[in-house]
């Protein structure tokens, strides 16, 4: 075989194993690319989720609080928005509902981080306990991470926090009020460790409780208004 024809194979082969390369490549890429592609659903929270909630508001879809939580209300308008635009509804955003928004696939974290769990934990610590001894609105704080680790209830702060009936402050607007700053600090101090709620599972104000179970829970201790019990 002469040089000329042994030149003009290896140079097609090197072209093959170049295109074969390049395509492993591409594969990788687009592997790694739907890997890293995020979706959030309830509980997810931070910047992302509130311009999730932001453009279903703008659009019609969305009438609850732009606060970056994905609660309930954030899910039925994303199934709504889903189900109008011919998507799959399943109440997630994800890479398909977030393109759908104009959102770019992978923006963020899913659950944030441990600053979204803060803010989530301080927003309840203020509209339970405003106005209560400092001990007591890390004690609300503690609760709820109790809570978290306790077998009979959900097992993430979110969960926690948005389990139908937990909380009062659902019900009576104080979760839409303003976080006060020393709910931040002992929303940091229950994630850091500190319960002096003795490892509560429950609280109740006695001076407006009416519920007979609420008051067969075993007390632990009293801090302010309120009353620990397991």
């Amino acid at each position: 075989m002469c040089e000329g024809a042994i030149f003009i194979i290896k140079r097609r082969k090197l072209i093959l194993a170049v295109a074969v390369l390049f395509a492993l490549n591409i594969s990788v890429i687009a592997l790694v690319q739907a890997a890293g592609a995020e979706t959030y659903d309830r509980g997810s929270q931070g910047a992302t989720v509130r311009e999730i909630q932001q453009r279903l508001s703008d659009w019609g879809y969305y009438d609850g609080g732009i606060d970056g939580i994905y609660g309930v209300k954030t899910e039925e308008a994303v199934r709504y928005f889903q189900e109008t635009n011919g998507l799959a509804v399943d109440g997630r955003a994800g890479p398909e509902t977030l393109e759908a928004l104009g959102l770019p696939a992978g923006a963020g974290t899913p659950g944030e981080d441990a600053s979204g769990e803060l803010a989530l934990l301080a927003r309840l610590i203020s509209a339970e306990a405003r106005g209560e001894p400092y001990a007591g609105q890390v004690a609300v704080g503690a609760v709820v991470l109790n809570r978290v680790e306790h077998p009979s209830f959900p097992n993430t702060i979110a969960e926690v926090i948005f389990q139908p009936g937990a909380f009062s402050c659902m019900l009576d607007g104080q979760w839409d009020e303003p976080v006060s700053e020393s709910a931040y600090a002992a929303a940091r101090d229950a994630l850091n460790g500190s319960d002096p709620s003795g490892g509560a599972i429950y609280y109740f104000n006695p001076a407006t409780a009416t519920s007979a179970w609420i008051w067969s829970r075993p007390e632990i201790l009293t801090i302010g208004n309120h009353r620990f019990c397991a």
